[in-house]
């Protein structure tokens, strides 16, 4: 196991790609089939919705982490990736039901881990360099990490956001669940 003193792991693609690959599913099992209650109320303006942020990740599969690794391994002398619009699904995703997200998320999500899969990436690679919009240089394995991190951070966001509709309904037990404060 490639753990430091502190107990965090190394980079390594295919614990990324262990990751990655099982977050449609874990979406799927926890989403579909909910009422809209569940899927469709926030935590109060200005916050998402688990129907939001499963939007988020599908518009982030068209056009982030794939698109932005291509970036940093291509020839290209500019490597400045185009800002992301971390809105855009409130747009993209208008007419759709929970259903269909789940299913364009899984669809996205595995041709993007074959493509990830089908490069060959060395530590030569992986230390190569994109430009971030409001970062600056960036290389592609904190993409790739990042990609994992943001992943399990929406999945505790929806949890989050889940759990906080029974805020008032859970009574005196609220002081023993983090998840509420």
């Amino acid at each position: 196991m490639e753990n430091n003193q502190y107990g965090r792991m190394q980079f390594n693609i295919n614990n990324t790609i262990q990751v990655l690959e099982r977050t449609p599913k874990v979406l799927y099992d926890m989403l579909y089939g909910l009422s809209e209650e569940w899927t469709g109320n926030n935590e109060g303006p200005d916050t998402w919705s688990p129907f939001d942020i499963v939007g988020h990740l599908i518009y982030g599969e068209k056009t982030d982490w794939i698109t932005r690794m291509e970036i940093i391994l291509s020839g290209r002398s500019d490597k400045i990736f185009e800002p992301f619009d971390r809105f855009a699904q409130f747009r993209e995703s208008q007419g759709k039901n929970m259903r269909q997200l789940l299913d364009e998320f899984q669809t996205l999500r595995e041709k993007n881990i074959q493509r990830l899969r089908t490069q060959t990436l060395t530590d030569d690679d992986l230390s190569r360099t994109g430009i971030h919009p409001t970062f600056g240089e960036v290389t592609l394995k904190q993409l790739l990490a990042t990609w994992t991190a943001h992943d399990l951070n929406h999945i505790a966001q929806i949890s989050r956001v889940m759990a906080k509709q029974y805020d008032v309904e859970v009574g005196p037990w609220k002081e023993f669940l983090g998840i509420l404060k």
